[in-house]
């Protein structure tokens, strides 16, 4: 399915690769939607329609992953509800193998993801796995999301990497899109990215379910042999 001897960069997605997409789902379209309609007084199916209809006007935007915008659409601290949902946040299948196995190859791991820091730092806070990863990003570092060329192009500003020798690996078809006009090289669909939902079917890019599918990552130069 991929060709590890020509992979130097392994970037990882967050939400629905290396952690279950069920927290992030949940939160989202039930338990925010729920204390939103609370606050307002309003009943519980009016309150997920309104914010349903919010979400759709700005998806696959900045504004759509940030906590601060989500907060000041519904007028109190939205990243403040999410340690509430903390037991949800959990490893997805196999990743945190894969992680270990990628390292052990020498390869470099990159985490990037769309998600607010507010987010990224209650999930790194709750399960540990931050440090398997050499680069951390969120892309409201950069002021884009990685479905925007903007994104890749200050990644790779501030990152110096081959793309054509990276394989990134995400569960959203539009954000590999994205990757393959950069230029990376290998990219991988997630089929099963919320562990409560079937595995999606007809996707554009090759997919897994779990990461043993990728095969064990050889170490990226073996002793003696010539450098690519």
């Amino acid at each position: 399915m991929i060709d590890w001897s020509r992979i130097d960069t392994v970037i990882l997605d967050m939400d629905g690769t290396v952690l279950d997409l069920h927290f992030d789902n949940r939160f989202w379209m039930q338990y925010l939607p729920e204390v939103y309609a609370d606050k307002c007084g309003l009943p519980r199916e009016q309150g997920l329609s309104e914010l349903l209809a919010q979400f759709a006007a700005h998806q696959g935007s900045l504004n759509w992953y940030c906590t601060d915008f989500w907060s000041e659409k519904v007028g109190f601290d939205v990243a403040a509800l999410k340690p509430d949902l903390k037991h949800l946040i959990r490893e997805r299948a196999d990743a945190f193998s894969f992680l270990a196995a990628v390292k052990a190859s020498g390869r470099s791991l990159w985490l990037a993801t769309n998600a607010h820091r507010a987010s990224l730092e209650i999930k790194l806070a709750e399960i540990a796995f931050g440090h398997f990863f050499d680069v951390v990003v969120s892309s409201h570092d950069y002021g884009a999301p990685k479905e925007d060329q903007r994104f890749w192009q200050a990644l790779h500003a501030a990152h110096a990497f081959d793309p054509a020798r990276a394989l990134f690996v995400d569960d959203s078809e539009s954000v590999l899109d994205s990757a393959v006009r950069f230029g990376i090289g290998q990219v991988i669909c997630v089929s099963t990215p919320d562990s409560q939902k079937p595995s999606r079917t007809h996707l554009r890019h090759a997919a897994i379910d779990q990461f043993i599918e990728l095969g064990q990552p050889p170490l990226l130069h073996s002793p003696g042999a010539p450098l690519p």
